[in-house]
């Protein structure tokens, strides 16, 4: 079944058409990464979605049901997005940021509650953000502010989050904690992730659903270990690769040629030594 989905979508800036009658379906309850080349449309896409850009024509269905029909309100309580590179008010701290996640349940016949209060301490607290709670956004590291971002996603408590590079500015060990803690939403509570991720291994390792695109269009979508290949790497990305298994998990490893130090022989134009 399709949480989200599009039928022949095209996005434009101006007279430039970045998307062109493109169709993609979201399946419920997997994580699903957009793939492709810088410029490809993929934040572009992943922005329609959650109708922060209209459409020049085709539509966005949430449910079955055209997002453009809902109200905010309603898509926000529904679905929660992280865009690239957010940026908070000055002097706002890390806790005041993350209770906007929970505005969308606020009104003047609710205000804040319990629950709201226990879903930002549980943001805060699987972000390891608790302990910065009191300290400014702009006073924190590249990555500190990242996870701050996430915490405010994920205490919207929606079943879908939508994600533009939510490993940027993150070290290896950060990105790989900020991973872990998406992919265990989606196993122990079946959120429904959308993310756009440049790290191609990492996509193939978290995604149980790839969309890689190419061309305004879908040039392949399905399960990584189905549709990565060096001919798919070479339409998409432009680049010659290898492709082998994850030592540890089995998924695909795209391994790029390329200038190196090549250790017990000089490596070849064509990539071998």
């Amino acid at each position: 079944m399709s949480r989200l989905q599009t039928e022949s979508l095209t996005l434009s800036y101006g007279q430039d058409k970045v998307i062109d009658e493109l169709s993609i379906r979201i399946p419920k309850g997997e994580i699903t990464v957009l793939i492709g080349a810088n410029g490809c449309g993929k934040s572009t896409l992943l922005r329609s979605m959650a109708r922060l850009m209209k459409p020049e024509s085709g539509s966005v269905m949430l449910d079955g049901k055209k997002i453009s029909k809902l109200s905010t309100r309603n898509i926000a309580k529904e679905m929660a997005i992280l865009p690239q590179g957010p940026s908070a008010p000055e002097g706002l701290t890390v806790l005041q940021l993350v209770k906007q996640g929970r505005y969308p349940h606020q009104s003047w016949l609710k205000q804040w509650s319990e629950e709201d209060e226990r879903r930002v301490n549980k943001a805060l607290k699987e972000t390891n953000m608790d302990e910065l709670a009191e300290r400014p956004v702009d006073s924190l590291s590249g990555g500190q502010r990242q996870r701050a971002w996430i915490a405010m996603t994920l205490a919207q408590d929606t079943d879908t989050i939508l994600l533009d590079e939510p490993t940027t500015y993150l070290d290896m060990a950060h990105q790989i904690e900020i991973l872990d803690l998406l992919f265990h939403l989606n196993q122990k509570e079946n959120r429904t992730i959308v993310m756009v991720l440049h790290d191609l291994n990492l996509a193939c390792r978290y995604a149980h659903n790839l969309a890689a695109i190419a061309d305004k269009q879908i040039f392949a979508q399905g399960r990584p270990e189905e549709i990565i290949s060096c001919d798919m790497v070479r339409h998409v990305f432009g680049m010659e690769c290898q492709i082998s298994a994850d030592p540890l998990f089995g998924t695909p490893l795209c391994v790029p040629y390329g200038m190196g130090r090549c250790i017990g022989g000089a490596m070849q134009q064509d990539g071998t030594a």
